[in-house]
């Protein structure tokens, strides 16, 4: 996730897909990262990242989205 910055972290995977939709709904590309343990679901995270140039935008969708 190089020069990607994180906006949205969840240990939900649905959570996840449905703020990628939003941001995609908005015009703005997202990458997942799943860094949950394979074996234990319910340790680790997923976390969403987007480029720094979208990331103003992209937080305010999700804010608007969180609402």
């Amino acid at each position: 996730m190089e020069n990607q910055v994180c906006i949205f972290s969840t240990s939900l995977e649905y959570e996840a897909i449905l703020m990628k939709d939003k941001l995609e709904e908005g015009g703005i590309s997202s990458t997942i990262l799943n860094k949950q343990d394979s074996t234990y679901g319910t340790f680790g995270s997923i976390e969403l990242y987007v480029l720094p140039a979208d990331e103003k935008i992209a937080r305010e969708i999700i804010q608007k989205a969180n609402e």
